[in-house]
């Protein structure tokens, strides 16, 4: 049991002591780790997916809960069967036997404690912290030396936008900090001879309907204060999921229009380093079939 201020809600709930009533904070999760699918997924970015596809491990409960997420079934439903720190450290393992490039914990910072216990000994191949980029300072600095890869969200750098769809005003203070730390652990990008990142940050970013300017405001941001060379991924894939569908701003794809003034303004800062998806990306086949497959 231990009092919970892993991310920046500081909820400060008792997580293990759920049988008190307790336990349960913004993410709705309990202390042990709750997961929903660990594969071989084929569908991220293709330094991180690689040939032989990232070995990913989807964690239920979030500590953001954006009103479109396309993980809504599990960061808002919860759904999931709970493991030991030993039983995620043989879903790891078993991942790896399968030539997974790498180890993929997909919204796991609820469950740090459990995560870095199942790393105490080193899997031999990179493992990728692939988060909301809402994260506090102190569980950043926990993983350093146990994370190679970060592959965080940079969703909203406005108050407003962060409060209104994510619940979290303070989303792009702590996703700013968050990112300049990321790339304090981890430096310059390394690949290995396949083109599989194996040390390094790649920022994404989701192009909302009507949120043009938020767009380029975020690409600005990162063209302002990080190196460059800073590898970006701008992602067209939004589709309405979840609570977005019932909200008129958000019940729609994107424009064309609205694609390519974020995809123009990308390249006049002069950042070519990363990936672009492509409009035709919106659909629900990036969205995992989340059906307890690998969670033993």
């Amino acid at each position: 049991m231990f009092v919970c201020k892993l991310c920046p809600r500081g909820c400060g709930v008792k997580r293990g002591d759920e049988a008190a009533g307790e336990g349960r904070g913004f993410c709705k999760m309990g202390e042990a780790p709750v997961l929903a699918r660990a594969a071989l997924h084929f569908d991220e970015e293709p330094c991180i997916s690689g040939s032989r596809g990232s070995g990913a491990v989807f964690f239920s409960g979030c500590t953001l809960r954006c009103v479109y997420c396309q993980n809504d079934q599990i960061s808002r439903g919860c759904f999931g069967r709970a493991v030991t720190p030993q039983g995620l450290r043989a879903i790891f393992d078993r991942l790896i036997e399968d030539e997974a490039h790498n180890i993929n914990l997909v919204t796991g910072t609820q469950f740090v404690n459990s995560i870095l216990e199942a790393l105490k000994e080193p899997l031999g191949v990179p493992v990728v912290w692939n988060s909301s980029g809402f994260e506090t300072i102190d569980t950043l600095r926990r993983l350093e030396g146990h994370v190679q890869v970060y592959l965080p969200d940079l969703k909203y750098v406005d108050p407003e936008g962060a409060s209104k769809y994510s619940r979290a005003s303070l989303y792009p203070v702590y996703a700013e900090r968050a990112i300049l730390e990321m790339l304090r652990q981890v430096g310059e990008n390394q690949f290995d001879d396949e083109g599989v990142m194996t040390r390094g940050l790649l920022i994404r970013h989701l192009i909302l309907p009507g949120r043009v300017q938020q767009s380029k405001d975020v690409l600005s941001w990162i063209h302002d204060h990080l190196p460059e060379g800073t590898w970006v991924s701008l992602m067209a894939q939004y589709i309405p999921c979840g609570l977005a569908k019932a909200m008129p701003e958000l019940n729609r794809p994107i424009t064309r229009e609205e694609y390519d003034e974020v995809v123009d303004h990308l390249f006049a800062l002069g950042m070519e380093d990363g990936y672009v998806q492509e409009l035709d990306s919106a659909s629900p086949q990036y969205i995992p079939p989340f059906d307890l497959t690998g969670v033993e």
